[in-house]
C-alpha cells in the first residue's frame, strides 16, 4: 500500500503535529519517462538517473518507468530493458522522435536530468525541441 504524502502547512514547523496528511486517494501518475544520461555510461548523471528509477521501481513497480538516455557522440552503449528510446546527443531528429514517442505512448510526466554538456546543439539547445513539443508535465533536476 502506498505511503500517504505529508504536506506542511505554510509558515509551520516541520514537526510531525502539524503536519497534514493527503489522503492515498491521490493518483501517482501511470507512466514516467525519464531524460538523461543511464548507466552503463559512466557519469555521475548516469549514476543518479539509474539510481533513481531503480528506487521508484522498488516502490511502485518497473512498469510505470522507462528511461531516455542520451548517447554522446561516437558511442552506443548495451543498456538495459527499462531504456524504450535513445537520443544521439547531436542529432537533432532523435529529440523529435523522443518527443513523439512521450506523446504517443501515453506518458504523464517527464523527469528531466539536466547539466550544460549532456544535450546536444549550441549551448544544449536540441532538449529544447523535445521540450517544447510535450503534451505533458515536467520536473527537471538541475545538476551542476
Amino acid at each position: 500500500m502506498p505511503r500517504p504524502e505529508i504536506l506542511h502547512r505554510e509558515g509551520a514547523s516541520r514537526v510531525p503535529s502539524q503536519a497534514v496528511s493527503i489522503n492515498s486517494s491521490i493518483p501517482l501518475p501511470t507512466r514516467i519517462a525519464f531524460i538523461g544520461n543511464y548507466l552503463p555510461r559512466q557519469c555521475g548523471i548516469a549514476t543518479f538517473t539509474t539510481d533513481l528509477c531503480t528506487a521508484l521501481a522498488i516502490e511502485y513497480g518497473n512498469d510505470r518507468l522507462f528511461a531516455i538516455p542520451v548517447n554522446d557522440p561516437e558511442s552506443h552503449y548495451i543498456y538495459p530493458d527499462r531504456v524504450r528510446i535513445e537520443l544521439d546527443q547531436e542529432d537533432h531528429a532523435s529529440y523529435e522522435r523522443a518527443a513523439d514517442f512521450l506523446n504517443f505512448n501515453g506518458s504523464d510526466l517527464v523527469c528531466l536530468q539536466h547539466e550544460y554538456g549532456i544535450f546536444g546543439g549550441p549551448a544544449g539547445s536540441h532538449i529544447l525541441t523535445l521540450l517544447r513539443r510535450l503534451k505533458m508535465p515536467l520536473v527537471t533536476t538541475l545538476h551542476t
